[in-house]
């Protein structure tokens, strides 16, 4: 069964040469920039081990996000349908990531940690239980090849 095809797109611009470009490792940044239509620039860098510049959003950093939104944004989807009323939501998601001779890097896992509040009128096990349908649909986690894993805490109101 095929379904619906979506294109995304953004303009990334490098903006590390230091007047000498790509003449040695140690004679550029690291610095770039994505862009978009209408959207706000986002500094991207590499990590700080990778000599770049650890003010700048990484591309490790951005894979991590990219999943913690894609599960937020179903869950809040799943909540709205199912009648949960989420008042608050935070993550603190964490990614692993090994680094080897012959892949140079690679994603082990990424663990979300999803802090929901709901109002006492909401049931708290259905808000425990919408994590599991909303991970199922979240196109980025369906996306990588490594564990995706999510450990909710669901507050009630102001407990």
């Amino acid at each position: 069964m095929s379904g619906k095809t979506h294109t995304y797109t953004c303009a990334l611009t490098w903006t590390g040469n230091t007047g000498q470009g790509t003449a040695g490792y140690k004679a550029y940044s690291r610095d770039h920039v994505f862009s978009g239509p209408n959207k706000l620039e986002l500094p991207g860098s590499a990590d700080p081990i990778f000599r770049g510049d650890g003010s700048r959003y990484n591309p490790e950093e951005l894979l991590v996000a990219a999943i913690a939104s894609c599960h937020m944004l179903w869950y809040l989807h799943m909540c709205a349908e199912a009648g949960v009323i989420v008042t608050a939501y935070q993550d603190a998601p964490a990614g692993t990531m090994v680094e080897d001779a012959v892949k140079g890097g690679y994603f082990t896992k990424v663990t979300l940690r999803p802090r929901v509040t709901i109002t006492a009128a909401s049931s708290k096990e259905k808000a425990q239980a919408l994590h599991e349908p909303a991970h199922a649909k979240c196109f980025i986690a369906n996306s990588v090849n490594f564990p995706v894993t999510y450990e909710p805490e669901i507050i009630v109101g102001g407990e």
